[in-house]
């Protein structure tokens, strides 16, 4: 595999390590790195650096089993550096779009994040972008699915519900903008390609 080939799953290991080393960091880090909605300009690390940032050891552990199977998918299908492009992008904007809810005082994990990311994959896969036997039949299910997900979640107008399981509030607001994101710039990747230089 060549390294541009390789960045997703890069992408994919940064998360999930860093996730772990955030974790096990010295009190007072995960705070450092947290987005909150009144600070972030101050503080404008946090659009990149909360994705790393966990509230408990089932919120930790759910999210990087989680990224495991995105760079599994990554894996398999392969993408290009410019999907790569495309989820990074959507990276800090899937957290700033939460400033559409005034409810969301701060937003924490990679679960918005990996939203952008499957869907980035999923519009490649869908639109014959990377070359699978039945894309378009695969492509549109994965993109079905996750929509579907995210329409009965209503995160809209649910931004945030709290999730017994895990015994943590949940911002839904943030499957929300990570979806849309994923699937605007999956859409875009085409554009993200550098201009080649005419002859002379």
């Amino acid at each position: 595999m060549t390294p541009w080939r390789g960045s997703w799953l890069w992408l994919c290991g940064l998360h999930a390590a860093l996730s772990l080393l955030v974790w096990w960091s010295p009190p007072g880090v995960a705070d450092a790195l947290t987005w909150r909605a009144g600070e972030w300009t101050a503080r404008p690390w946090t659009l990149w650096s909360s994705a790393w940032v966990h509230l408990n050891r089932p919120h930790l552990v759910g999210n990087v089993l989680a990224m495991g199977g995105v760079a599994a998918a990554g894996w398999v299908l392969r993408p290009g550096a410019r999907c790569t492009l495309a989820w990074l992008l959507a990276w800090p904007l899937t957290q700033v779009s939460l400033l559409l809810w005034p409810q969301v005082g701060y937003a924490v994990g990679l679960s918005g994040l990996m939203h952008a990311g499957v869907l980035v994959l999923a519009v490649q896969v869908a639109l014959r972008r990377l070359p699978i036997r039945g894309a378009r039949f695969w492509g549109g299910l994965l993109v079905v699915v996750v929509l579907t997900k995210v329409l009965l979640e209503r995160g809209w107008t649910q931004p945030i519900v709290w999730d017994a399981d895990s015994q943590l509030s949940v911002v839904q607001a943030a499957h929300v903008t990570g979806a849309f994101w994923g699937v605007v710039l999956g859409l875009a990747e085409p554009l993200l390609k550098r201009p080649r230089k005419s002859p002379p």
